[in-house]
């Protein structure tokens, strides 16, 4: 991986038009399917730009890809689905907004999960991405792309979005770092939206230093997007002695288990470890998805090949036009997901589903509201297993079990953030640091000292 440390370094050397020019030759050459568009001519403007003197900005000549469902003006913005296979924005995110400001270089859109619905990015319209420790496995979802391409060597940063653990997962899986900023911290608005309560922008990277330089440059005020926090964000880890809770719930199989175990057992040599129940937590899954769901059904509905996106020649009635484009448009992943949400949301299940799932959230918030009376930080394995083979999970409702680990954080709103601890069987292991709302220092904090401490 590039460290934006590294990138500066060449820098001073060499020309960023050259070193743009190096990596977007390797982008095109890779098997890994990380990126859906390439914005070469703007990167190369950009990059000729600095070499020219406009190095302004704390992200100055360094290269960021985006994932593709935020806002890029007069760039491709897909989604990874067949529906906006051809959509342009005529405006930027926030957050792209704030890159641009800082002079990063755009160097393109990452793949992802159609509409950031899945765990493995095999439901992008675009193909599979490819995990660079292992071709054969999937790179995690639905920010498969952007952290592939940051394992890969194909970009220094890059943005991901995070709804049940859509940057954590990826991370874990690829061995990068990303982090779940709390909710509201980075501005939603131009993120093309899945489930508005849940998801939230984040930054991936190579470091964890270049995670908080990240962080520091898209968080902040935005009037545009209700729930934002208005908070500013400056890098300063927290560094001390931490109370550091083990959460019991959080699972995991025999050879993940076996790796965190033995991390937590070296943890006790610098800080003060216990474990924690967070009996709420077994309850979190199904709550989640019923929530995502019933929020994508109300989402999506605005797709309906008439005002933009995928269409089709006229038929016969309304009904049925608005039917075949849907049924075409959406990939089977999102459709089912549609149909789900709908039916909690529908006469009669209503209280049955959606109510009881908000129900749980409260228990969830709850319970770890109780645990950080006592703790800086939680903990757990990121995700159950290593990467999968591509193809290996053919129910959803075991792809589903996957983000029993992740899924609850995006309930109550938390940050929280996945770090490398090692591999197992030449497969990366992924960390869960969970810190309290807008404690993303006190999160960063820990995970430097677990990597100075070697741990």
């Amino acid at each position: 991986m590039i460290t934006v440390g590294e990138w500066k370094e060449r820098l001073e050397n060499e020309k960023a038009y050259d070193l743009v020019s190096e990596l977007i030759d390797r982008i095109r050459k890779s098997k890994l399917n990380a990126y859906i568009t390439v914005t070469e001519d703007y990167a190369l403007k950009l990059a000729e730009n600095f070499d020219n003197g406009k190095k302004e900005g704390k992200l100055a000549g360094i290269p960021i890809a985006i994932k593709d469902n935020i806002s890029t003006e007069g760039v491709r913005t897909t989604c990874a689905s067949r529906m906006l296979e051809n959509y342009t924005p005529p405006f930027d995110a926030h957050v792209v907004e704030r890159l641009k400001k800082e002079g990063a270089i755009i160097i393109g859109k990452t793949n992802m999960d159609e509409f950031g619905m899945g765990t493995t990015t095999e439901n992008s319209y675009f193909g599979v991405v490819r995990n660079p420790h292992d071709t054969k496995r999937v790179a995690g979802g639905s920010s498969g792309g952007s952290a592939a391409a940051i394992a890969g060597n194909e970009t220094v940063l890059a943005l991901g979005t995070d709804t049940g653990g859509s940057i954590r997962c990826p991370a874990s899986f690829t061995g990068v770092y990303g982090l779940k900023p709390t909710y509201g911290l980075v501005s939603r608005y131009g993120l093309i939206a899945y489930a508005n309560s849940l998801e939230q922008i984040g930054p991936m990277a190579g470091s964890i230093d270049d995670l908080g330089l990240l962080l520091e440059v898209i968080a902040g005020r935005d009037d545009r997007d209700s729930t934002n926090a208005g908070r500013e964000f400056t890098y300063s880890p927290v560094s001390k002695k931490f109370r550091v809770g083990v959460i019991e719930e959080m699972q995991a199989n025999a050879e993940v288990k076996e790796h965190f175990d033995s991390f937590v057992e070296t943890l006790r040599k610098f800080a003060d470890v216990e474990f924690v129940s967070l009996p709420s937590l077994k309850y979190a899954l199904p709550a989640y998805y019923i929530i995502a769901m019933s929020e994508a059904s109300s989402n999506l509905a605005r797709y309906d090949g008439v005002r933009y996106g995928f269409s089709l020649e006229n038929l016969d009635s309304w009904s049925r036009y608005f039917s075949k484009v849907r049924a075409e448009g959406f990939g089977t992943e999102v459709k089912r997901r549609i149909m789900m949400g709908s039916y909690a949301l529908s006469a009669g299940y209503y209280g049955k589903y959606y109510l009881k799932a908000l129900k749980v959230r409260t228990l969830v918030i709850e319970d770890f509201r109780r645990a950080f009376e006592k703790f800086d930080v939680l903990i757990s394995p990121t995700m159950p297993s290593t990467a999968f083979r591509i193809g290996e999970i053919a129910d959803p409702v075991t792809m589903y079990m996957a983000d029993v680990n992740t899924t609850p954080i995006n309930l109550a709103g938390l940050p929280a953030l996945s770090m490398p601890i090692g591999e197992s069987s030449g497969l990366p292991v992924g960390l869960q640091v969970i810190g309290n709302y807008f404690e993303e220092n006190s999160v960063l904090g820990f995970a430097k000292a677990v990597e100075k401490n070697e741990v």
